[in-house]
């Protein structure tokens, strides 16, 4: 039944890029469309050859279809194969890092596909994902799936940007979180040796929000700073004269607002982009504001959960959840950032710090690098009187892990 929905909407899609091309013209490789050349691609290629597939158990099915942009006079036979070889060569046009799936994890069902005299759209043949076990947190997975052979096909050309679809597998992760407790507010310092310079950065941190206040109602989220807090980059919601779901960054240059209001009980991944010019918000990898700064750098050795300075732990408390904290050396592509929505792989270049925050018990947040940034709540610093830093041992005991419904990502 799957597939023969399937099989409809790609008829459809088929009539419809048909006439597109008709009207529109067509490209491939670079030369302008012949509106009397008949051309083959595979469905789902139209506009982007990448496409999600998204795979919560298995086995999880695709089924993969060829297309005409007319109507065929008589039979073409197709032959599709997974070919991870073109891996490559899409992460280094598109500037990503996608990897193959591990051996085994994926096989092409029935591989030869015919588009039948007096039609414009073949049989499927099925990608299935049949085992996930060994699959690395953070890689993101691509299938390349490629029009191998084409018999019988006349004047029938395959169109080059529609001869492979890569197929994304985004799994439906369910993951572990901090459940915002405004007593654990308060600040990691790491050793003077663990201190880094960062003259392009990136930081990220995802968030989830139970409500906003009224502009004036600051929720303070987070810092990453040097050791004496200079040089901050602050994420703070409501604050004087912005709406109370709109996100201020305060940058090592200024205040960064963001373009976006945010909405309650969902998750976003905010990351910030120094590239050595600019100051760029981003808000699941899309960019949202702006501020120029070229020539700052700063130190990276402290990280502030909440607002843990006097009182205001409570009156700037930021009720929420929090995962997936990271500190890199240099400024993501929009598509790292796209592609690490859910995570990302430990071991990525530039990768200073990763806490994923999912250990579910005790105080430690790991870091998952192996560059010894691991932070424990119970060795931790905070201004209670709005005077010096007092050195606390038992914040870990406040730390709330929660792993439920709400927390689960598509990668």
């Amino acid at each position: 039944m799957l597939i023969k929905m399937r099989l409809n909407k790609y008829f459809i899609s088929a009539l419809c890029i048909t006439a597109s091309l008709v009207t529109a013209g067509c490209t491939s490789e670079g030369d302008k469309f012949d509106y009397g050349k008949k051309g083959l691609l595979i469905t789902g290629t139209e506009t982007d050859p990448m496409t999600k597939f998204i795979v919560e158990d298995t086995p999880s099915t695709y089924a993969v279809t060829a297309q005409s942009t007319a109507k065929v006079d008589h039979d073409i036979n197709i032959t599709f194969a997974i070919d991870t070889t073109l891996i490559a060569g899409y992460n280094k046009e598109h500037k990503t890092s996608f990897f193959a799936p591990p051996k085994g994890s994926v096989v092409l069902d029935n591989p030869n596909a015919v588009i039948a005299e007096g039609t414009a759209l073949s049989t499927a043949s099925s990608v299935k994902v049949v085992d996930t076990e060994n699959f690395a947190e953070g890689r993101t997975y691509v299938i390349p799936v490629t029009m191998q052979e084409v018999k019988n096909a006349g004047n029938e050309q395959v169109l080059t940007s529609g001869k492979t679809i890569y197929l994304k597998i985004s799994r439906v992760l369910n993951f572990y979180a901090i459940d915002n407790n405004s007593q654990a507010s308060s600040n990691f310092i790491f050793d003077d040796a663990k201190a880094v310079k960062l003259t392009n950065f990136t930081y990220e941190i995802k968030v989830y929000s139970y409500g906003f206040g009224n502009g004036g109602n600051i929720k303070r989220v987070c810092s990453f700073e040097e050791k004496d807090e200079s040089n901050a980059s602050m994420l703070r919601f409501g604050e004087n004269g912005m709406d109370g779901n709109q996100l201020q960054w305060v940058s090592p240059a200024g205040s960064v607002p963001s373009t976006t209001r945010f909405a309650a009980n969902r998750w976003y991944m905010i990351s910030l982009v120094y590239d050595g010019s600019q100051f760029v918000m981003y808000v699941d990898g899309v960019k949202d504001a702006v501020l120029g700064g070229s020539g700052k750098s700063c130190n990276f050795q402290r990280f502030e959960m909440g607002m843990s300075w006097g009182g205001y732990n409570n009156s700037q408390f930021f009720g929420g959840r929090i995962a997936e904290v990271r500190v890199w050396n240099r400024a993501l592509s929009t598509s790292e950032m796209t592609n690490g929505v859910c995570g990302v792989d430990a071991h990525s270049k530039g990768l200073v710090a990763y806490w994923k925050m999912n250990e579910g018990s005790g105080s430690i947040f790991k870091d998952a690098t192996g560059n010894g940034y691991d932070m424990d709540w119970n060795n931790t610093w905070r201004a209670d009187y709005e005077g010096a830093l007092i050195h606390h041992t038992d914040y870990g005991n406040y730390i709330n892990w929660v792993k439920d419904d709400k927390n689960k990502c598509v990668q």
